[in-house]
């Protein structure tokens, strides 16, 4: 390589002077990005930038690692490198006072209107974001200003687009406002900031969550029976300004589901009914969510009075302990997590993972509303300034206050870092190396190893402070009761306490108990074991009782008892483990397929007694490892296939204890039971090959590729997912049959030998079924051979398949068989794929189908999640058509609908629809996976086990099970028009074909 030119080092009063050093990841490249941003500004006449950045000097360095580190940065600075220019004038803080200077005023010029509005708010945002990324990365600022500039951002803009459409309301003649130079003055309507946004506490790439209500009796209202639809139309209007993509960007995203009753109320709600709703139904998370409500935007003094008479309501003047145990239940987050070693760094959640942000912030607001009514000091929305107040009252200790408060800034540095890589709103640490590196060197450390260590003992000491916070705090109840359970008559005060517990039939429950007690099962025969359950049994019952499906968790854990062979050990570590303790209530009551999993094969549970259950993560190495030792060995054919039965029983047990407690999200589930359904279908072939083998031979040159479709193709299986499959095959071609003892031709032998593989998969054994297998989507379907060959296949995937078969080829995947067929195969696929065809046709086709589908089998409800209009179908609809029309961008091929969705080519789809149906498939995709981990049969919602409520709010971050379906709803809604607008709007006329044969679960199967 040629040595570089020596290049000056220049002295400037460029007013940014960094105090941290950051490391690029590749040095080079580090350089060429910060040339070609120099090259930018010269481009755009700014030859002082274009100088100072093609010199050496601290600063230079600290631009050439940010724009490496932040591609979202680099691209930033290439669009607009002025924005660095402007720092040889003024400092950061002085560009951001200019900045929030001109927000301000861009409601007011003569000739604004709504789009000019949009895009000035759009460039003004993006400087100042930009601006305030590179002042926190240089180290200038602490993380504490830094969230304050986000808010005060968030605060400009909202009240600019606020001032604008009030304005514009009085010039229509909607409105009379007192004072048009100050619209918001005594103009009713009222804003409040939620959450983080209200506790000047946003991250880099927050959303922003918004309360409107309004006061028809305020001096601008003109006609107050008018004033719910005008009000939720500026609100709409002004979700629009803010959070719609344009060639500019976006400001905000704007979330409006914290207001009373989301999915049944309007937009904006008037303060009177606001009122009437949190004083007569308001729940407690919704109090703990107004302790950081504040007025940002619109009638700022009636936001502030509206809140003064909210305060009865939030701040309750005795100590509220019994509110707690509620605020526990709907947050979730009350585990100690002791005892389950290490923490996992790399797919950390930084947010609501253990040891995360959320639990410094809820303890602080737990406090809050125990003690808050008493000692106004203890109302502030901050959360650092609260652990002072706290520290200040005796509630926690000096050292505890200092600790949570370094490490809440400390965590709050690398949620922005995540959040900086590329503008997303993510909170979860990479899973890569590169990743991980990417992110400890934007924080200052010098490789990902150092980072990883000072990380793991942040979380740890927020953990072990979090656990001692809880056990020092006052008691939540004095204790669960009278619980007597000797002799055989029922104890009236017993009786009384599980009645308080939530169970229904205590007198069953007392039968039940009982019989633990005199040793009717093996598992409490010993003194010792039946002593340690009896000091189990309060913790027992209250776990149950929590569950609010209490009889129901007792009964599946006497059935439990009833099959264990002993358990003196499982008694005292759940004694000792609140958190498993927890989990066990929960699959007791919530997950009654998981719970018929362990009454039938109680050493099951033996895996949750591994410490490294939660941190190791269900890949497919770690599977095939544990895999090869369950079967290895001269095993007889039938041994294997029932030890396959339960390896594959076990394993998804574990794999949904994970997916329970938080320790993989729900894509990672679905790609763990894939590559377990991979492994043990795979494992079954060649066991099935071997003995078929036996009494028929093999026959020349013969080959077999297992062609997984549907969800086992895509990576998505759910625990309760059936199996679809194409067996294909080869063979020499002069080949005639077998060479065994009873000779086959070849396409008899290979239909035998599918059969064999069909019921070594799905008939019932003593251990049960490993998969139902589905064969529909083979070339022809049920009228086609069940198994076929490779040459018939291409064939008929070349000349006679239909449109939908395309579609369905779209998730093909080799899961299993001869690897040089399989590649064969995975090619033939691709080209099949990328076959030229009529987009039109196509998509009327797609369209067709979906519309037959509806219509013959409509959906149950809302929660039947794949039919619903607008629902996975659709978007699995609009990704297989995005396939099989060239439509996905360039790269590597990808059989997940999560993954084709995120590539669709941007001549297809806009960034914004893209992002949206990402998003629907993410909320999908969590709600399905814990539905069918938990139940066994449909989704009923008028009768869901609350335990599951509280499991789908969790996998979703949503507080509330009315937000939740208002959301799904609305997701919904938006998919749907999505679907309309990308494949009905511009299809040709003509009428698709459908025929009657749509097999497996791309159409009508009921696998979800």
């Amino acid at each position: 390589m040629a040595a570089r030119k020596p290049v000056k080092r220049i002295e400037t009063e460029w007013h940014l002077q960094p105090v941290a050093r950051l490391l690029p990841l590749d040095e080079n490249r580090a350089r060429r990005e910060l040339s070609e941003i120099a090259d930018a500004a010269e481009e755009e006449g700014l030859p002082r930038l274009a100088k100072f950045l093609g010199a050496e000097g601290t600063v230079q360095d600290l631009l050439a690692a940010v724009f490496d580190l932040s591609p979202f940065l680099r691209d930033a600075a290439r669009r607009r490198p002025g924005i660095l220019d402007q720092l040889f004038d003024a400092d950061v803080e002085a560009r951001l006072i200019a900045i929030g200077e001109a927000i301000g005023k861009a409601a007011f010029t003569d000739s604004v209107s709504e789009t000019s509005l949009m895009m000035e708010l759009r460039l003004c945002k993006a400087e100042a974001h930009f601006l305030i990324a590179l002042a926190d990365l240089a180290g200038e600022v602490e993380p504490a200003l830094t969230v304050r500039r986000l808010s005060d951002l968030a605060d400009a803009c909202t009240r600019a687009a606020v001032d604008f459409l009030l304005r514009d309301a009085h010039g229509q003649g909607k409105l009379e406002l007192p004072d048009p130079e100050n619209p918001a003055r005594q103009s009713g309507w009222i804003l409040l900031g939620m959450g983080k946004l209200g506790a000047h506490e946003l991250n880099f790439s927050s959303d922003i969550d918004l309360v409107v209500f309004f006061d028809p009796e305020a001096p601008a209202v003109t006609d107050p029976l008018d004033a719910t639809e005008l009000f939720s139309r500026l609100t709409r209007r002004l979700v629009r300004i803010l959070q719609d993509r344009t060639e500019h960007g976006y400001v905000f995203r704007t979330d409006l589901r914290l207001r009373p009753d989301p999915g049944s109320t309007p937009l904006a709600i008037s303060e009177e009914a606001a009122l009437h709703y949190y004083e007569g139904r308001g729940q407690n998370w919704e109090r703990a969510a107004m302790i950081k409500a504040r007025p940002v935007a619109g009638d700022l003094a009636s936001g502030a009075a509206f809140l003064k008479e909210l305060q009865p309501y939030v701040w309750r003047k005795y100590m509220d302990y019994a509110a707690i145990a509620d605020v526990h239940s709907i947050k979730r987050q009350i585990h100690a997590h002791k005892g389950h070693g290490e923490i996992a760094v790399k797919g950390h959640n930084v947010k609501l993972g253990r040891g995360g942000i959320r639990e410094i912030e809820f303890f602080v607001q737990t406090q809050q509303l125990i003690a808050g009514g008493r000692f106004p000091e203890l109302r502030g929305r901050e959360t650092v300034p609260m652990l002072g107040q706290l520290a200040a009252r005796g509630w926690i200790t000096a050292d505890a206050r200092d600790a949570l408060t370094r490490q809440y800034w400390f965590l709050r540095r690398v949620e922005h870092a995540i959040q900086m890589v590329a503008d997303e709103q993510t909170h979860i640490l990479p899973d890569s190396d590169d990743g991980l590196e990417r992110i400890a060197r934007m924080l200052g450390f010098a490789s990902a190893k150092t980072f990883s260590e000072a990380f793991r003992a942040s979380l740890q000491q927020v953990e072990r402070h979090y656990a001692a916070l809880f056990e020092t705090a006052p008691e939540l109840s004095a204790g669960v009761g009278n619980l007597v359970f000797t002799g055989d008559v029922d104890d009236p005060d017993t009786l009384q306490t599980l009645q308080r517990l939530g169970f229904q039939r205590p007198s069953d429950i007392c039968r039940v108990i009982r019989g633990w007690h005199f040793g009717r099962y093996r598992v409490t025969q010993s003194a010792e074991a039946r002593e340690r359950l009896t000091e189990l049994t309060p913790a027992l019952l209250k776990g149950f009782g929590q569950t609010r499906r209490a009889d129901e968790a007792v009964m599946r854990f006497d059935e439990f008892l009833a099959g264990l062979p002993a358990g003196i050990q499982l008694f005292s570590l759940l004694q000792s483990n609140p958190a498993l303790l927890k989990l066990m209530a929960t699959i007791m009551g919530a997950a009654p397929r998981l719970a018929a999993i362990i009454t039938r094969r109680p050493h099951v549970f033996d895996g949750l007694l591994d410490p490294a259950l939660l941190n190791e993560l269900p890949n497919r190495a770690y599977l095939s490892a544990r895999l090869a030792a369950f079967i290895e060995g001269d095993r007889a054919y039938e041994d294997v296939l029932d030890r396959l039965r339960i390896f594959a029983s076990e394993q998804k047990f574990l794999i949904g204890v994970r997916l329970l407690a938080g320790a993989i999200d729900p894509a990672r589930a679905g790609r763990a039971f894939s590559d377990l359904a991979d492994l043990t279908i795979e494992a079954a072939l060649q066991a099935v090959m071997a003995e078929f083998a036996l009494r028929h031979g093999r026959i020349a040159g013969a080959r077999v590729a297992l062609l997984g479709m549907g969800k086992l193709g895509s990576r998505e299986l759910t625990a309760g997912s059936d199996v679809d499959l194409i067996l294909l095959y080869d063979h020499d071609a002069d080949a005639e049959e077998s060479d065994g003892n009873k000779p086959l031709a070849p396409s008899h032998y290979y239909t035998r030998m599918t059969q064999r593989l069909i019921a070594a998969v799905s008939a019932p054994t003593a251990e049960g079924v490993l998969y139902e297998l589905d064969l529909r989507l083979r070339p022809s379907g049920n009228k086609g051979p069940v198994a076929t060959h490779v040459d018939a296949f291409k064939k008929y995937q070349r000349q006679d398949a239909w449109t939908w078969e395309h579609m369905a080829l779209a998730r093909a995947r080799a899961i299993g068989g001869d690897a040089a067929l399989c590649a064969e195969v995975e090619a033939e696929v691709a080209a099949v794929l990328a076959l030229p065809r009529d987009a039109s046709k196509v998509m009327a086709e797609a369209s067709e189908m979906r519309a037959l589908i509806e219509k013959e089998k409509p959906p149950r409800d809302l929660w039947d999640i794949k039919l619903i209009p607008g629902g996975l179908i659709d978007l699995e609809f609009l990704a297989q058509v995005a396939v099989i029309t060239g439509q996905v961008e360039a790269g590597r091929r990808v059989t997940a609908t999560a993954d084709i969705l995120a590539r669709l080519a941007p001549d297809f789809v806009g960034a914004d629809i893209r992002q949206e149906l990402c998003d629907a498939y993410r909320l999908y995709l969590a709600l399905t996976q814990m539905i069918r981990l938990c139940l066994t049969g449909v989704f009923e919602r008028d009768d869901v086990p609350p335990g599951l409520s509280d499991l789908l709010l969790a996998v979703t971050d949503l507080p509330d099970f009315g937000v939740l379906e208002a959301h799904l709803k609305e997701t919904s809604r938006k998919v749907r028009k999505d679907f309309d607008l990308l494949l009905r709007a511009g299809q040709s006329q003509q009428r698709a074909a459908v025929p009657d044969r749509i097999g497996g679960d791309d159409a009508t199967g009921e696998d979800q």
